[in-house]
This record gives C-alpha cells, structure tokens and sequence, in this order.
C-alpha cells in the first residue's frame, strides 16, 4: 500500500511513481468515533459543518471543518449532527437546483441514498435542527457545541431564549480521540507524505540561482496535485537567503542566488490528512563552509531528538527537564557558536513539535505523555540574523509500542546526501 521512496532513483531524478489507488477510512469508523463520544456523553454535542460561503468556495474551493469530519467524513457543506448518548442525528440542507448548478450534486435528505451515503440511520433537514435541539434540551440543561464559528455563536444566541442552559466548548472532548491515529488514519498519513516526499525531491532540482521562490513551489503543487491530492496542507514556504531567517515566510517571490540556502517547508494534503516535511538546501549542491557546520548543528539536534521518541515522552519546552525540547536544545546549545563565540541556543526560536493529522497542526498537548498511534513533527531550527542563514529540518514521526517509526525517512537528510540530489 505505502509507496516507499527509493533513493537510488531519486538520485538519478528518474520518475517517482506513486500508488495509483489512495487509502481510506471506512464508515464503520467514522461511526466508532462517535459511538466512542457518545459512550459517556451527559450533554448534547452539537458539531457544525462548514457553511456554504460562495465567496470562499471560489476563491480556494470548500474544505469540511475538521472535528465535523472527524466525527462524519461528510465533505459537503451546510451539515450538522446531533449526538446524545443514545443516538445520534445528521441535517442536511434540502435541493438547491441554483446552488448544484454551480457546485454541483449535493445529499439531501429525501435521497433514497442517504443513508448509505452518510452512514447516519436518521436524517433530517436542516429546518427541523431547532426543534430537535429543543426537544433534547428538555432532559438537558448543558450543550457541548464545536464547529463553525458563526454557526456556534447563532447557538448561543437561540439558547438567549432558554436561561440555565450553558454552552461549553466540545473540542476537549474530542482532542484525545484525535490525538490517537488509528490504523487507517496513520495509511492516509503515509500517503500524504509520500507525495510530500515526491514533490520535494522535484524541487531540490530546482535549487539553482536564477530560479524563483514561487517556481520551486509549482513545481511541487503540480506533483501532489498530479498524486489527486487536494493540494498544499498549508501556505508553502520557500525561502531562500535572508528569507530563510523568517519562520514563517511565505510571499515566495524572491530569485535564487548562488551562496544562498534555500528552507522548503511545504507538503500536501490529500483526503483530508495533512503531512509537514522541511529540509533546507544549498544552492547548486553545495553548502559553503558556515553553513554546513550550522546544518550539522540542526540535524544532530533532530537526529537525538527522534532517538528519544517513545511512550511516556513529553514533547516539552526548552525548560522541561527531560523532554523532546530539551534534548534538542541542549545539543544545540553545546554545539557551535555564533561569529561572537556564543552558544547557538539563543537563535532557537520556535517549538520542537506538534501533532499531525486532519489538521497539520493537530490537537495534542506537548506537556501530555506521548502513546502509541500519535503522529508529530520533530523540526529544530537555528535561525541567525546576522549571518543570514537560516536552517530548519522537519520530519513525521509514528510513536509505536517501543518506540518510533520515521515516517518521512525516505528524503534525505545527511548534508552531503542532499547536496547530491540537488545537483543531480
């Protein structure tokens, strides 16, 4: 099922062929999901689904509200679900003849597959959402509400009417379910970054001067979108020279000079499951003496980061005595110097990790132990005003049973692998 990159051919910049048929989650676990919510669920759970802003769809296309789709796998908009112990409730929006014209067919629920197509046994319109709301707020006197912001705030509104009910916050709920990936959902992971890892190996060719920021990042939206991959999991990063001291850049508009180095963090999203991969690589193949000492620096610190990913971790802050953070700010901190002599610690100036998954920020605490089945990024960074060099490097790691799985180990990472796959 899982591609599996081979180096040797990527060596040789050969053709990347990747698994023509993309896994998928079954509806029987979308329905465990809530089964697992509802099983000691006091409250009704309201969960909205993205609205149909026609704005927004043609200016990036509808993307569903990642709990709703956790819970649902519905990727059509204008849904919501009610959810209470006993059962659980799905509405839809009824036919809109104007609305399919532009967009296309969409379920309502009089289809005569509905059911099938939702995996939800009782369907109903969206018009009859309140009065199913009222009729179980009669044995309730809490609502759990997550989803759609305006679709969140018209519930308190309606809820103004009928005092001593309170609005919490379902999210909480929620995070430890999604912090766990099943077998299904660490499947589409792989896929999403076998593509990612496709995709950047294109673009180290590309890591020339006279290339622009913005054409090393098409050259890899056309590789994920040629995989039938939604697109980007987030804005693409491609940030050469004084750019790559920016953590978050993203204009993309710079030209590529020789001596530069160049940060590409950029990965795809595809059926919904994000991946996040960064390297950072040298112009023409080559880092200049500097900046392969500080790239050492960087992989050294995620090299014993990784090693120490198991059960029971905390990803942690620099300050966490024993954490993830800490193990790999201390190897930065006694590795190199500045050009003044000083430790490199003072130019860490982002997090170690986060979770992975619908969202490529993921819900996951970094003070909460890790257990098997999370997904997180291991990513230090040195990032050096003065010398403009600015040096990220990015992973997907599975925590397992005893230990780890490096998801995305197929891209290289060793200074003198990279420089051979650019210059090739």
């Amino acid at each position: 099922m899982r591609f599996v990159f081979a180096f040797a051919a990527a060596m040789a910049v050969a053709p990347l062929v990747l698994n023509a048929r993309a896994p998928s989650i079954p509806q029987s676990e979308y329905a465990a999901r809530r089964q697992a919510v509802r099983r000691d669920l006091k409250t009704v759970l309201v969960a909205f689904g993205r609205s149909s802003d026609e704005q927004e769809q043609l200016r990036s296309g509808f993307l569903q509200e990642s709990y709703f789709y956790y819970l649902t796998g519905w990727t059509e908009p204008d849904a919501a679900i009610l959810l209470t112990k006993d059962d659980e409730e799905m509405f839809l929006p009824p036919r809109n003849e104007r609305y399919e014209r532009y967009y296309g067919h969409k379920t309502s629920p009089t289809d005569a597959d509905a059911t099938a197509v939702t995996g939800f046994k009782k369907l109903l319109p969206v018009s009859e959402f309140e009065r199913e709301l009222f009729r179980l707020l009669s044995a309730n006197k809490t609502i759990d509400v997550i989803g759609a912001e305006s679709r969140s705030q018209g519930i308190k509104q309606l809820l103004a009417f009928r005092p001593g009910v309170a609005v919490e916050d379902a999210a909480k709920r929620i995070d430890a379910l999604r912090a766990i990936k099943s077998p299904s959902e660490v499947a589409m992971l792989h896929r999403s970054a076998d593509v990612s890892l496709a995709a950047q190996a294109h673009a180290f060719r590309l890591a020339k001067a006279g290339e622009f920021e913005y054409q090393i990042a098409a050259d890899m939206n056309k590789t994920w979108q040629d995989e039938g991959c939604e697109g980007p999991a987030y804005t693409p990063i491609v940030a050469s020279g004084p750019n790559a001291i920016v953590l978050h850049y993203a204009a993309n508009r710079r030209q590529v000079q020789s001596g530069d180095v160049v940060v590409i963090d950029a990965a795809a999203e595809c059926s919904y499951y994000a991946a996040d991969i960064t390297r950072t690589v040298p112009v023409g193949g080559h880092f200049g003496a500097r900046q392969r000492e500080i790239y050492d620096v960087v992989l050294g610190a995620q090299q014993a980061a990784i090693a120490a990913v198991k059960p029971g971790m905390l990803i942690g802050r620099k300050d966490t005595k024993g954490s993830l953070m800490q193990i790999a700010y201390d190897y930065i901190e006694s590795h190199g110097k500045d050009l003044h002599g000083q430790p490199l610690g003072k130019y860490v100036l982002h997090g170690l990790s986060h979770h992975i998954g619908i969202d490529v920020h993921d819900p996951g605490d970094i003070m909460q132990p890790l257990k098997p089945g999370m997904v997180i990024s291991i990513e230090p960074g040195v990032y050096i005003r003065d010398e403009n060099i600015g040096v990220r490097i990015e992973d997907m790691v599975l925590v397992t049973a005893d230990g780890h799985r490096v998801l995305t180990e197929g891209l290289p990472r060793e200074a003198a692998e990279v420089e051979r796959l650019v210059r090739r």
